[in-house]
């Protein structure tokens, strides 16, 4: 891709003035030339053809994106891109004119990161530990009501409503603990491990190996090899899956019954495991991290082994087992539809075409009604992916705010009623048409294998 500059008024690109930086933006790799930008153009983003670098930055002050043995928060934060305007010319005949009917959501956003970030008011980025801690109280107090009340009544009216109350539950704890990986639950990297440790191992999640696949998720969100999360199949790859597994993966429910399997094995054509400390996912200063957090989940194993001792495996099963179902079911929907089923063909990058940003516009925010409280706003998912720094009390107006900057390329959500059956139907027509994508091209769109569906349509 051509790299471009583009000003409020309409200036034409530039062409190369000086030859080497001194600014100390551009790393040595792959720079042939800079620009001196010009007053007005300086937070605009600007892209080449031979890829970009990246400085990252959390907050205001810029920092290196290195990893540190005791990195307990999950610092994916946002790149400044600077590069070159060699072809340039090229470039304009990827700009969009923003009064035009026709809107093309692969087309490089007339926009930088940094002038959706300036749009965010600056308390919005504030970290409230008290706040969080107080989220976190409300939870674990509604956790414990549910199950104490489910128990003493003990009867199989209450039970199927106690399972959608606290396998919702479980759900919210998840998003608690996923913003204390993220470190937006506070500023201390101890409270934020110690309490992420303790959410997510309540529900079997290896906390510290989730956080570091989760990191480089955001980090490549909306790239079809490099994403973690729900990512599209290249052709190649999903024509060697059998046909039990196309079906498996394809018709509900069997789609949102995937998280523990995915923990341990992963998606299709990647290897590794969350719970050990030599998978190909971590590097060798996190080995440490995933022992702690491997043992506190077989901790949490042998907790529910010794309570099914005490009270018996059956009550166990009803009390925890399937809320647990329950909360993989909302994990798997939720994640799912915040990457798929827009009524819009949205877009997947490789090589080149990708960036930070053209891949977190690609996320779509959901509604959720009632749920949307319960939880913690994890619908307004577009600015939480370009910004995940954000805590997640202040996401909707930080979403609010940064909308005029981002026009068309955020899509409303469709609002919902009290519950979001609405969103299911979603599910299942993504799940009918967005099969693979072509192991060729940089702008890819999702294809549908006309064999699975008339397959499924059989059935």
């Amino acid at each position: 891709m051509a790299a471009w500059v583009l000003s409020e008024c309409g200036l034409r690109p530039l062409p190369r003035l000086i030859p080497k930086p001194r600014t100390g933006l551009l790393s040595n790799h792959n720079s042939r030339s800079s620009i001196k930008l010009p007053l007005g153009v300086v937070n605009k983003k600007i892209e080449s053809s031979a890829g970009f670098n990246q400085i990252w930055f959390d907050g205001a002050a810029a920092k290196s994106n290195k990893r540190s043995s005791k990195d307990w928060g999950l610092k994916v934060s946002v790149p400044l891109q600077i590069a070159t305007l060699d072809g340039a010319e090229e470039m304009n005949s990827g700009l969009r004119n923003d009064n035009s009917e026709e809107f093309d959501p692969s087309a490089p956003p007339p926009f930088g990161l940094a002038d959706i970030r300036a749009a965010i008011p600056k308390h919005c980025w504030v970290k409230n530990p008290w706040k969080s801690m107080s989220y976190v109280v409300r939870d674990v107090v509604i956790v414990f009501g549910l199950a104490a009340t489910a128990a003493a009544l003990n009867n199989w009216i209450v039970w199927p409503l106690y399972w959608a109350a606290q396998g919702t539950m479980f759900w919210a704890l998840f998003v608690l603990g996923h913003d204390c990986g993220h470190g937006s639950f506070s500023n201390n990297h101890k409270l934020n491990s110690v309490v992420g440790h303790i959410l997510h191992s309540s529900i079997l999640v290896p906390y510290n190996g989730w956080r570091i696949s989760h990191r480089t998720h955001h980090q490549n969100h909306g790239h079809v090899e490099n994403d973690e999360s729900w990512h599209p199949l290249p052709e190649k790859i999903y024509r060697s899956l059998d046909a039990a597994t196309k079906s498996l993966r394809f018709t509900v429910p069997f789609p949102l019954l995937a998280y523990p399997f995915y923990l341990w094995s992963r998606s299709p054509g990647k290897t590794g495991s969350h719970y050990d400390p030599n998978s190909d996912l971590f590097v060798p200063n996190e080995r440490k991290d995933i022992i702690t957090s491997t043992a506190c989940w077989i901790a949490m194993v042998g907790l529910l082994v010794g309570l099914s001792c005490t009270i018996g495996p059956m009550q166990v099963l009803k009390l925890y087992g399937v809320p647990y179902w329950i909360f993989v079911m909302w994990l798997d929907f939720v994640t799912y539809l915040h990457h798929h089923g827009h009524e819009e063909k949205l877009p997947w990058y490789r090589g080149k075409a990708w960036s930070y940003l053209r891949g977190g516009l690609t996320t779509i925010d959901r509604d959720y009604g009632w749920i949307n409280n319960i939880h913690h706003d994890i619908g307004t998912h577009v600015i939480h992916h370009l910004f995940p720094q954000i805590p997640h009390y202040n996401l909707i107006e930080a979403t609010e705010a940064a909308k005029p900057v981002l026009g068309k390329y955020y899509r409303d959500p469709k609002k919902s009623g009290p519950i979001p059956f609405h969103l299911v139907d979603t599910l299942v027509e993504s799940l009918k048409k967005d099969h693979y994508v072509s192991d060729t091209g940089d702008v890819l769109f999702y294809q549908t294998d006309p064999q699975l569906v008339g397959s499924s349509q059989e059935k």
